[in-house]
């Protein structure tokens, strides 16, 4: 179909219908595996102040915490150990953590794990030249969410921050040669269902080769903590019609989705996710990580929760693989430049 026909396929069509085809072009593509990412969460510290965000700046109620680089590479090392070959490093904007000390640890992550794991860095804004050398450190992939394509929207969310910016960190880290992966958030407060398809539209014009999105939960600590609650279905459509218009990309089912709908992961996965972060933060640290209120698996290990994934992926007929991962995008652009990236 072209990109017109899914969208007005997507318009026209029952949510049962969208997971249909979303399910069916997943499975053509990633056949039934789900990738696992170990997530690092490893600092909550964040000199902006999104209005949606529960570790933003104005927190004052936020208990402030970094790990150190010891913390971050032992815990890298302990999911290697555990079989784990990718791992995503995330944090707010945090500039204790320069780019000196941020290739430090690519570079130790890297020796000490053969080279054999892929690496992904979420830690916000940068300049290309920042870019360029954590990406000559070892850094493979790198995701930074535009969260929605709605440039007054995004401004008023932001605080300030126009879209323009975010977008073009999005294009320096495609000419550089990194897995690029972005996405949104599903459910805004005024936020339209033309403006969730323009969401998808944008990333399928970015040629993403991860999406990342989820629904939003107001947090009560933030200016957004009275606005109304979408349901997960607004989420679900979203994750089909992605699907539909980046057939090769890597698409997780979130946390947030679980966090929202006790099955809102497995719904995701149905709907053509084929990605799960289980979250490996020492434990002492992943209550004080709170994006949004109520989220969940705070008490246990990453590990141990990937032992209960594997059985909610297998209620929608999926099972984990252990494989680095890489998106069948990123995998062809490399092929056609030669550039192995």
């Amino acid at each position: 179909m072209t990109k017109e026909e899914i969208i007005d396929f997507y318009k026209h069509s029952t949510t049962e219908e969208l997971i249909g085809k979303a399910k069916e072009i997943c499975s053509v593509k990633y056949d039934n595996k789900v990738f696992l990412r170990g997530l690092i969460e490893f600092s909550n510290y964040c000199d902006k102040d999104c209005l949606y965000c529960g570790i933003r700046n104005a927190n004052a109620n936020v208990h402030r915490y970094r790990l150190t680089e010891k913390e971050i590479i032992d815990t890298v090392k302990l999911g290697y150990d555990k079989n784990l070959k990718t791992f995503v490093l995330q944090s707010g904007e945090d500039d204790y953590f320069t780019n000196k000390k941020l290739c430090y640890i690519i570079e130790e992550i890297k020796k000490i794990t053969n080279n054999e794991v892929a690496l992904t860095l979420s830690c916000g804004i940068k300049t290309k030249k920042q870019y360029q050398e954590i990406k000559d450190a070892g850094c493979d992939r790198y995701l930074i969410r535009f969260e929605t394509s709605d440039e007054k929207l995004h401004s008023y969310l932001r605080n300030g921050i126009s879209l323009k910016r975010r977008l073009q960190a999005l294009n320096d880290l495609k000419e550089l040669g990194f897995e690029v992966g972005s996405g949104f958030m599903v459910g805004l407060p005024n936020e339209t269902e033309q403006i969730r398809i323009n969401n998808a539209l944008l990333c399928y014009d970015l040629g993403l080769d991860m999406i990342g999105i989820g629904p939003f939960i107001p947090h009560p600590e933030t200016p957004l903590k009275d606005s109304i609650q979408e349901s997960i279905e607004l989420t679900i459509r979203m994750t089909a019609l992605l699907r539909m218009l980046l057939p090769d990309a890597n698409i997780p089912a979130t946390t947030a989705a679980g966090t929202l709908s006790p099955i809102g992961r497995e719904k995701m996965l149905e709907a053509g996710a084929n990605v799960l972060m289980p979250n490996i933060t020492p434990t002492t640290y992943k209550k004080d990580y709170l994006l949004y209120p109520n989220k969940i698996c705070l008490d246990e290990t990453g590990f141990e929760c990937i032992g209960c994934l594997s059985g909610r992926v297998g209620t929608v007929g999926k099972k984990l693989s252990f494989e680095r991962g890489d998106s069948l995008s990123f995998l062809s652009r490399k092929d056609y430049s030669g550039n192995n990236g």
